[in-house]
């Protein structure tokens, strides 16, 4: 059974006991990865390392060889 027919599966039977449906798969997904972003950045932070990785520097130098400006975070 692959995620879709689960979930038609799981909204049937909630709509026959009267619950709300489950969300449908793929919902969180982002969600998700940002909550694993956040925590993998907070958990360098109290290991006392920089919070941005390898990827965050390479674009960092790549823009800097451009002579373009870093984006500013608000």
């Amino acid at each position: 059974m692959d995620a879709l027919q689960q979930h038609l599966f799981d909204s049937y039977r909630a709509a026959r006991r009267g619950e709300p449906a489950p969300p449908a798969p793929g919902t969180r997904d982002l969600a998700v990865l940002r909550e694993l972003r956040d925590h993998r950045r907070f958990a360098r932070v109290l290991a006392g390392r920089p919070a941005t990785g390898p990827l965050h520097r390479a674009r960092a130098r790549l823009l800097s060889r451009l002579g373009l400006r870093r984006p500013t975070r608000p």
